[in-house]
């Protein structure tokens, strides 16, 4: 199983990901506010902000601290963990 570090120690299933999107846009904002309402929403930013948006198929929402192009190119890489 293949995983990408989202940041500060925190890795997701490369294979579950469906999208890594920038948090500023208002759907994108809305999708989070609806995952933390209803519990989904799980925040791997160690409190600082949020600069990417984690989509995965498992309708969880990642919340992590590091740019979308940077996790974006991590997961297209042969750079991912494998366990």
């Amino acid at each position: 199983m293949k995983f990408v570090n989202v940041g500060f120690g925190n890795s997701v299933s490369a294979e579950r990901i469906i999208a890594v999107v920038s948090p500023e846009a208002a759907p994108i904002k809305r999708i989070v506010q609806e995952a933390k309402d209803k519990g989904t929403a799980i925040d791997a930013t160690c409190g600082r902000k949020t600069r990417a948006v984690i989509i995965m198929d498992s309708g969880n929402v990642i919340l992590s601290a590091i740019q979308s192009e940077t996790i974006a190119s991590r997961a297209s890489s042969n750079n991912v963990d494998d366990v």
